[in-house]
This record gives structure tokens, C-alpha cells and sequence, in this order.
């Protein structure tokens, strides 16, 4: 019996062993390890995601198109693209945020498709946040396609560029982009649009996009007016059928409608409430310059010194006005409407929806943008005269009209709807002075952008303010120099929404309106909704802020002992107010621990600040003393007034680079002995370039050349290793 149960023991061990190498014979002798399929669409309705080539075939698209974008800018180039390639020759088009995306399958993309790029450089020389990863896999030699190359022989695409002329690296992007796909065997469609955001985007992407378009038919075999103008989106009003917490207001995000909890970011702003604000400027008769400190207490928001804070405003009362009443929507301001995509792919709804038609104008759109050059066309059909029509489509087609009526006299498009119909656009806008056209809601909604937040550098430091966010923002107000149309003051939106913050905040009753022109009716400084949608933005006498916070390279170095030499006239103080902050409270915490004595080994703070007079706009000079005794002599400022004496020996104003030069000894010793940091901050178009120029003489002189080789050659260095960090604007 023993024997036999043995034997019928092996004789099973054996059956189970033999059954397992059955089932699992895939697994255990394949050649190569064998990968799980991802699933297609084909198979369960969903597909792979971040398969673009995938989603261009399932939608019959024929175009990709990527956008690298920071503000939203190129992803609206991006789908005016989409939108002409399909008025234009009726071609379909998958718009894409590259970062939702893998490219392994980019020479993937059929022969009979293109793929474009509209890409965005962001700061000096960088790609935006959502165009990292496509930068580095077109770069990196060592990436490989779905063929195992680094190549793209077959792929045909095109390249639009969004840059600025005034900084160092312009359109640097587009034109990495052009390069690396030029390299990898792909072909190029037209010439490489680059436009120049210093002077008129708008123009250089016309004048480029009809030869690029030209070009595209010829290559891809396509014949113009093969497609129609067809709507976005489809617009509803839907009456009182909502319950009312389910409309928008002017909530940017779905969790501040409901009121719930979560992060707050750029998709979810956080409504700061205001714990200070006060006027910077000694006199303020035609400026204005705002100091506003957020409380982030308990929001979750963190920031480090060097960071950028985006206010999100509203539009000024009187530009919704003033498009309402154009609209004939003044008596339908409060109507709730519901706004759908006809193709999701190519135009998403830019808010959220239901809303009103007043939300969208006052919250969700950019209305008080400079009307654009190519949108008039479409505008002007639904002119409410013959001549009206006309005096639209001559703006439309001619350049230079365009130029010496719109660009100079500053026209948004409610006060150009305005000027066509003939009337008053210095008068206080209602529905009786002001003609009505029948343009429908959804072609206003494709036309404009969405209102952004603005984008201001942080004037604090977390080690000695945890708890706020200091914000230090000059007012613009300027006139326009059209000869053409009624010369008025032109305000921009978010330093004036801050200014009328500030009015309420302190109780202050500010002329807001003009009451002694004798024009009782003339529009002066705006007034802006600042109590938000649905009051959320007031509590008692306390106002909020939604705002979020913008990552920055923009910093000190962690060791003290590097000198820093810090350059910022104007408003471009304001990191720098914060870079100060930020030593101080490094110091009271050293000489808590080692003593006064442990601040010798310190390198110098050197802060190079200029404005007209010192007892006109000197921002924050009641604080500069006592940061110099707190660091114990270590911090020094170098004030240029350019308005008031002393003058150059030519009679010439004195500006920050004429400070530079100045001291050029110490910082040439700083920064070639003593691995020194050089930071500029404020108006690149004439000062960041004034005191790059003085420093590569300084250097260029201090290693026994010329600023022209030596010198840049060394600014070219520094600013390889971080040592030379630039935060400006144009």
C-alpha cells in the first residue's frame, strides 16, 4: 500500500507540474520579455490618452498642432490655426497641450498630415512649463521614435514663434524647435513665422501666415475653399430653468462655486483678503503706485523670495457697459446662458459655464484688449449701416489704418464698434447713445481671449512675512497719440483694479469720476465690481484678491558669503525688497546664535535703485535704513534721481547704469574674485540693456579687453552658471 501511494503521489506531482508549464508556456519560454498591449480604442472605447497619433486618426484629423504656452497666448494662435486650416480647406485638427502627451509615435503621423508647432519662449530663453519635455525629447539624441531612430524623415511640419525683440533670446524656442526637427530629416512647410510681441504680434502673424498657407496647399495637396465658416460654440439661453447656486458669476473654478476645499493654484485662485494697503508715491497728482500685503494665512499658498503672484482682475464697469450696450444685451446682462462646443477639439469652452452674458464681459473675456486686426472682418458684416461696414473692412484690410485708428488710439473693440457707428467714445456709455450690432454672442466669444491673471514679482520674503504676500504695483494710466480719434486716457486693467482695492480697503472716497470738467458725463479713473461674484470678495470692511502663485529661478544663492549685486529702478525693486528681507532674517538668526561678528565673512548686498525724485517716488525709503543697520553695514543702496541734481557735467540725467559704472571697482573685484551674483529686475526694452552694455564694459575693461568680446563673453558665462538672473518686462 505504501508503494502504491508513492507511486500514485509522483504520478499526480508530475500532472501538476506538467499542467503549470502548459499554462504559464508563454511566460516561461518566450525569447524576449513579452509587453502588455495598451488598450485601444478599438477595443474598450477608451484608447491610450496620450496617443495623439491614435486620437488623429480616430477624429480624421490631418493636423497636430502643439502649443507651448505661459499666459494662453500661443494656445490662441494655436486654435486660430485650427480654425483657419478648416474655413480655409475644410481640414480638421487635433489642438494639443504638448505635456498631455508622449511623442515616442511622433514619425508615426501619416505622410498625408503635418504636424504644427506654436511655441512660446518664456523668461531668458526657456520653454514654457508645458513644452519641457517635447524640448528634451527633440534634443536628446538618444530618444528614440517608435523606429528606433532619432530620425523624422517623414514628417512635414510648420513653426510659429511668440517672442519679444527686446530680451536677449528671441523666439530662441521656435527657432530650437526648427532646428532639432530640421536635423532629425523632417520638412519644413513655408518659413518659420516669429512674432514679436514688443511691436504687434498681431501683424507679424498676418503677414506670415498667408505665404505659410500658400506654401501648405502646395505641399499638401489641398485646394482653398474647400472648407465654410462654420461656429465655435452654440450659445443658449436657458431662462430660469437653473437653480441659481449652479450659475457663475465670476468664480474662476468649479470648488469656489461650491464653496469646498482644496488647492489652490492657477485653476483654483484663492481670494486673499487684504491686510494692508497703502500709496507708495509722496505725490500723486498724476501717478500712482500701490503697496498691498494678502494674507495666505490657512490657504495652503506657500512662496519663497524671487516668486510672482497672479492677481486675477475684472474688467472696468464701464467696458462691460460700454460692450453690453454695443451687444444689445443691455437689458439681458443678468440672462443665464449655456455655451457648448460644436467641436471640443478644436475649441474649448475658455469658462466656466452656465453664466450670464454681464459674467462673461466683466470675468471671462479679455474686453479691454486692444481690438484685433483680423477679427474685424468678421465683425463688420453684422454692421448696423453700409458705412459702418465699410469703415470696419478698410481696418480690417489696410495696415496701415489699421495702425494710425486702433494701435495708436488704443481701441478695444467696444469703443472701435463705437467709433464705426459714430459715436461719442469719450461719453459715459447707455443703451441710448450707443448703436446696437447684431454680432451673435458666440462670435464675441471666439473672437476675444480670456481674461489672464497679471503677473507681479513678489516685493517680500516668506523667512520674515510668512503669512503674506507683498505686492508692489506702479498704476498705468497714459494717453493715446492717435490724431485720428478722440484723445482719452487709457488704464490698464489690473494695476487700476488694485488701485480701486485700495481706494475701498482704507475707506478712501476717491474722485473717481470727474465732477469739475464741466462734462459730467466724461469718463475718468474706472471703478471695477471689487466685492466679486456674489460679494465672495468682501467680508465686512476686509476686500479679497483671488490670486495663485508662479514658481521663479529668480533667487539669492544659499551662501551668504557670495556678493550680490542687485539692479532695479522703479517697480523693479520689488523682488529685491524681498532679497533684502530674505538676508535679514537670515542675520537676526546667525547673530542669535554666533554673534555680530559671524556677518564679517558676509559678502556685500549692493542694491542700485533709481526713480525722478527722491521726495516724488522713492518706493520704500523709510525701510532701507534700518535693513542697512540690521545687517550691520552689509547692505548698501546706490540711489539715481534722474530729476533732480546732481546731473551729468553735460547737464544729462543720472540712471541706475551711470551707478554701475560708478562703482565699477567693486563690482568687477565681486564678480571676478568674488563669485558675485548679479540680478536685474524692470523695463527691458531701454535699462536691462543699458546696464548689460555697462557691465560687459566693466568686465570687459577689468580682464584687460573690450566689452565687446571680453565682456560678453563673460556675461555670456554668468548667465550659463545663474550668475546673472534677469526678471524683466517690456
Amino acid at each position: 500500500m505504501a508503494v502504491s501511494s508513492s507511486s500514485d503521489v509522483v504520478v499526480l506531482v508530475v500532472g501538476i507540474v506538467l499542467a503549470a508549464l502548459y499554462l504559464f508556456r508563454d511566460q516561461l519560454f518566450a525569447s524576449k520579455p513579452k509587453s502588455t498591449a495598451l488598450p485601444t480604442r478599438e477595443s474598450n472605447g477608451h484608447g491610450n490618452p496620450r496617443d495623439f497619433v491614435e486620437k488623429m486618426k480616430a477624429g480624421k484629423k490631418r493636423l497636430a498642432i502643439f502649443y507651448g504656452s505661459q499666459t494662453g497666448t500661443a494656445e490662441e494662435y494655436a486654435i486660430r490655426i485650427a480654425k483657419e486650416a478648416k474655413s480655409k480647406f475644410g481640414l480638421a485638427s487635433l489642438v494639443c497641450d504638448p505635456e498631455e502627451y508622449d511623442f515616442e509615435n511622433l514619425d508615426q503621423i501619416p505622410e498625408d498630415c503635418a504636424a504644427i508647432f506654436v511655441m512660446a519662449t518664456y523668461g531668458e530663453g526657456e520653454p514654457t512649463d508645458n513644452a519641457v519635455q517635447l524640448m528634451q525629447n527633440l534634443s536628446d539624441e538618444s530618444f528614440e521614435f517608435s523606429n528606433g531612430q532619432h530620425r523624422l524623415d517623414s514628417l512635414k511640419y510648420v513653426v510659429f514663434g511668440l517672442g519679444n525683440r527686446t530680451y536677449e533670446h528671441y523666439n530662441l524656442i521656435a527657432r530650437q524647435v526648427d532646428e532639432h526637427l530640421g536635423k532629425m530629416g523632417a520638412t519644413r512647410i513655408g518659413v518659420r513665422g516669429e512674432g514679436d510681441d514688443d511691436k504687434s504680434m498681431e501683424e507679424d502673424y498676418l503677414e506670415w501666415k498667408d505665404g505659410m498657407w500658400e506654401e501648405f496647399a502646395r505641399v499638401m495637396g489641398v485646394e482653398e475653399g474647400q472648407g465654410s465658416d462654420t461656429a465655435d460654440f452654440a450659445v443658449a439661453e436657458l431662462g430660469d430653468t437653473l437653480p441659481v447656486e449652479k450659475v457663475y458669476h465670476g468664480e474662476l473654478s468649479a470648488r469656489a462655486l461650491t464653496k469646498s476645499k482644496g488647492i489652490h493654484d492657477a485653476k483654483n485662485p484663492y481670494a486673499a483678503p487684504i491686510a494692508l494697503s497703502r500709496e507708495l508715491f509722496q505725490i500723486t497728482e498724476d501717478r500712482n503706485c500701490v503697496h498691498v500685503e494678502l494674507n495666505i494665512e490657512g490657504s495652503g499658498l506657500t512662496y519663497q523670495h524671487g516668486d510672482h503672484v497672479g492677481v486675477w482682475p475684472s474688467n472696468a464697469d464701464v467696458e462691460v457697459e460700454r460692450l453690453l450696450c454695443a451687444l444689445g444685451l443691455h437689458d439681458k446682462r443678468d440672462v443665464v446662458i449655456g455655451i457648448e462646443s460644436l467641436d471640443p477639439a478644436l475649441a474649448k469652452v475658455p469658462f466656466p459655464v452656465p453664466t450670464t452674458y454681464g459674467t462673461v464681459l466683466r470675468h471671462y473675456l479679455d474686453i479691454s484688449a486692444m481690438a484685433g486686426r483680423q477679427i474685424l472682418g468678421a465683425m463688420a458684416k453684422y454692421a448696423p449701416t453700409p458705412e459702418a461696414e465699410a469703415y470696419l473692412r478698410n481696418l480690417n484690410t489696410s495696415k496701415e489704418d489699421y495702425h494710425a485708428v486702433v494701435a495708436d488710439g488704443c481701441l478695444k473693440l467696444g469703443e472701435l464698434l463705437q467709433l464705426a457707428a459714430g459715436n461719442d467714445i469719450k461719453a459715459v456709455p447707455t443703451a441710448s447713445n450707443t448703436t446696437t450690432w447684431a454680432i451673435p454672442f458666440d462670435i464675441i466669444v471666439s473672437s476675444l481671449p480670456r481674461l489672464q491673471p497679471r503677473y507681479y514679482s513678489i516685493s517680500s520674503s516668506p523667512k520674515l512675512h510668512p503669512g503674506t504676500i507683498h505686492v508692489t504695483c506702479v498704476v498705468l494710466k497714459y494717453e493715446s497719440t492717435s490724431s485720428r480719434v478722440p484723445v482719452r486716457h487709457v488704464y490698464g486693467v489690473g494695476s487700476n483694479y488694485l488701485l480701486n482695492l485700495k481706494f475701498a480697503a482704507n475707506g478712501e472716497n476717491a474722485p473717481l469720476i470727474s465732477e469739475t470738467t464741466g462734462e459730467p458725463s466724461a469718463v475718468s479713473a474706472p471703478t471695477y465690481a471689487i466685492e466679486g461674484p456674489r460679494g465672495a470678495h468682501r467680508d465686512g470692511t476686509t476686500y479679497k484678491v483671488p490670486i495663485h502663485v508662479r514658481r521663479s529661478t529668480f533667487r539669492l544663492p544659499t551662501n551668504p558669503k557670495s556678493p550680490i549685486i542687485m539692479i532695479g529702478p522703479g517697480t523693479g525693486v520689488a523682488p529685491f525688497r524681498g532679497f533684502v528681507q530674505e538676508r535679514v532674517a537670515l542675520a537676526r538668526r546667525t547673530i542669535e546664535k554666533s554673534g555680530e561678528e559671524a556677518l564679517n565673512e558676509w559678502g556685500r548686498l549692493s542694491l542700485f535703485y533709481g526713480c525722478r525724485r527722491s521726495d516724488e517716488d522713492f518706493l520704500y525709503k523709510e525701510e532701507w535704513a534700518d535693513y542697512t543697520k540690521e545687517l550691520k553695514g552689509k547692505f548698501q543702496l546706490h540711489a539715481a534721481f534722474s530729476r533732480e541734481p546732481p546731473y551729468k557735467p553735460d547737464g544729462g540725467k543720472i540712471y541706475v547704469q551711470d551707478l554701475v559704472w560708478e562703482d565699477r571697482a567693486n563690482i568687477a573685484d565681486a564678480i571676478l574674485n568674488g563669485k558675485g551674483y548679479i540680478y536685474i529686475c524692470g523695463d527691458a526694452k531701454n535699462m536691462s540693456k543699458s546696464v548689460e552694455d555697462t557691465l560687459a564694459r566693466i568686465l570687459g575693461e577689468a580682464k584687460g579687453g573690450s566689452a565687446q568680446v571680453e565682456g560678453a563673453a563673460e556675461l555670456k558665462l554668468l548667465k550659463e552658471r545663474s550668475r546673472l538672473m534677469l526678471d524683466v518686462w517690456s
